[in-house]
């Protein structure tokens, strides 16, 4: 019987970082100009029942509905992909501003939630409910992050991060919103 012990070793691999270089260019030009806007395009197709297919710069998302609400339960509810999307918005950010910090992370994931009814029935004779009374009602999100930093430092990096969100932010504050038929 061997009496050599040794400590166990850690093994830490960080995320795959992003161009910091980049970023702060990136962020300069937003100085420079804070009324910058971009513009994002989706082109969504309908394959019936409520399957659809979004066509969004070379790539495609799918969504559909799950077998109790009439759907072909294939993909992600519309709900589903909404969290989705601010899921990634925040784990951009918070990839950003921990880059700013010149943090390096070795963990992040985001777990949601979202609390959304639809007794309006997509307004197909439900519930006569205002917007207000519509969409998500509360949504919840806990962020798992582990990198090089005291876990004070990461939590402030989170709270930036979800402060400069522009996804969370539109969940947060009314858009000007409009739909019309095409020409």
């Amino acid at each position: 019987m061997s009496t050599d012990t040794q400590a166990p070793q850690t093994i830490t691999t960080t995320l795959r970082p992003i161009d910091r270089e980049g970023l702060l260019g990136f962020a300069e030009k937003g100085r420079n100009n804070p009324g910058m806007r971009g513009t994002n395009k989706v082109h969504t197709v309908t394959e019936g029942q409520y399957r659809t297919i979004s066509h969004v710069n070379g790539h495609e998302v799918v969504v559909d509905e799950p077998l109790h609400l009439f759907g072909q339960d294939t993909a992600p509810a519309p709900g589903e992909i909404v969290l989705s999307g601010l899921g990634g918005c925040l784990a951009v950010g918070i990839t950003a501003v921990a880059t700013w910090k010149q943090v390096k992370l070795s963990k992040l994931e985001l777990f949601l939630e979202g609390d959304i009814g639809n007794s309006a029935a997509w307004g197909a004779g439900g519930a006569e409910n205002l917007p207000p009374e519509m969409g998500f009602q509360a949504i919840r999100v806990k962020v798992l992050i582990e990198g090089d930093a005291s876990r004070q430092t990461l939590d402030e990096i989170v709270q930036h991060a979800n402060f400069y969100s522009p996804v969370a932010n539109t969940m947060r504050n009314p858009v000007d919103f409009a739909i019309s038929l095409t020409d």
